[in-house]
Order: structure tokens, then sequence, then C-alpha cells
């Protein structure tokens, strides 16, 4: 039988670790509770820590220098947990190797999803079949073919980059400065970033005007849904 998975819970505040771990065990994860940077580094450093979840106002250290070290070690996923809400410190999170961000106060349900997204995320990094289903949208890697409801959607170059990018990356926050970095190199910026994405939109979304695959994370950057083929 396997194991669940593993939640590393990284707070030093006593009664969200209880709500976190009441609220996780309660889904079928395992967890354990650290209160401290150097604790976490150790318990990631042992293994079979499946997931981190990261509180960025630690005791003994700032909670951006726990992700680069943690990022520099493993490349289990980080999501983490804030109380601030500003983008700078959203973007400068994601832009050293967390995975998501959940701002406090939160709500257990889009924790949970966030949780299941940056875990699925994971399995594909780890060689899951290179086709991505969700919600009517299928896009396969390999053959380069992208349906919506199972009639072909045709996509420019860029387009299809774009979207290729944030499907390799599936229940991430990708800012737009990585989006950029990895498809332009040194050119491009945010606003023809928005285009292209208005584009792909345009061409697989039910309703461009509100997006289900292609989410905003606004003044961050873009996300994929990952939901169930048929939308569940």
């Amino acid at each position: 039988m396997t194991a669940a998975p593993l939640v590393l819970i990284v707070d030093d505040e006593p009664a969200i670790c209880r709500l976190l771990r009441t609220s996780l065990r309660a889904q079928g994860y395992r967890t354990e509770e650290v209160a401290t940077a150097a604790a976490a580094g150790a318990a990631v450093a042992a293994g079979g820590v499946d997931l981190v979840l990261l509180d960025l106002g630690l005791p003994d250290r700032d909670g951006m220098e726990v992700i680069r070290t943690l990022r520099a070690a493993s490349a289990v996923p980080i999501l983490v947990l804030t109380a601030r809400e500003d983008e700078r410190t959203k973007v400068a999170a994601l832009d050293l190797g967390a995975d998501d961000y959940v701002t406090k106060p939160f709500g257990i349900a889009e924790l949970a999803a966030r949780v299941r997204a940056a875990l699925r995320h994971a399995l594909q990094q780890q060689g899951a079949p290179p086709v991505f289903r969700s919600a009517g949208l299928t896009v396969d890697l390999v053959r380069r073919i992208v349906l919506r409801e199972g009639e072909t959607v045709h996509l420019s170059p860029r387009e299809y980059d774009i979207l290729a990018l944030l499907v390799k990356h599936a229940g991430r926050v990708l800012t737009h400065r990585q989006i950029l970095a990895r498809l332009w190199g040194a050119g491009g910026d945010v606003q023809q970033l928005r285009v292209y994405v208005r584009q792909v939109r345009q061409k697989i979304e039910p309703d461009p005007e509100r997006p289900r695959h292609i989410l905003t994370e606004t003044g961050v950057g873009y996300r994929l849904a990952v939901e169930g083929p048929d939308g569940g």
C-alpha cells in the first residue's frame, strides 16, 4: 500500500499548525510540524517530505532565504503561506522557486486545491504521461496537439509555447518574469505576453472573458488550472 503524501508544516503559530494538521489529515495526508527554518531544512534533507507548507514569518530566518535554501537542495514543492499581501513579496517568492502561495487568512477548500495541484505538478516533473487533460482541454506535448472538447485548436508557434510552458507547470503560478525569460530571453515585455495570453484564451476558453483554464494572478503572472477531464 502506498503511503499518503507527507506535508511538512513550517509555522510557529500553534493555532495555524493545529488548523492545518486537522484539515490535511482529514483529507488523507500525513503531516509533520516544525517551527523554525533550521528544522525545516533538516526535515527536507532527511527525505520523505512530499510538500512543504511554509510560513514566511519564521523566528530564526526570513522565509525568502528558506525558499532559496530548500530549492537549492531539493525539488520538493513549496507552497507559501503568508500574511504579506503585496505583489512584490509574492513575485519574489515564486521567482526564488516557490510553487504557489496562499494568503492568510485562507479558506481550507482553496488551500486543499493548491496542495493537490502542487503534488500533481511534482508527479508531472517525475515523468507522468505528457498528455494534459482538464475540463475539456487536452494538450499532447509530444505530438503538439491541442484539443478543445475534442476539436483541434490551431495555435501559432508562440501561442503554443506559452500554453505548453503552463502545461508543464500546471497548477503552479508562473510569474511574468519567469515566462518571459523562458520564452523570450532578454526580449519581450509583460504587455506583449498579455496580448498572447489573450489570444490563447480566445481559442481554448469556453468564455474568454471568464477564463477557466489560464487563470490570472493579478500583478504576478498566470496559472493553468487543473481539473478532471470532465471538469470535476
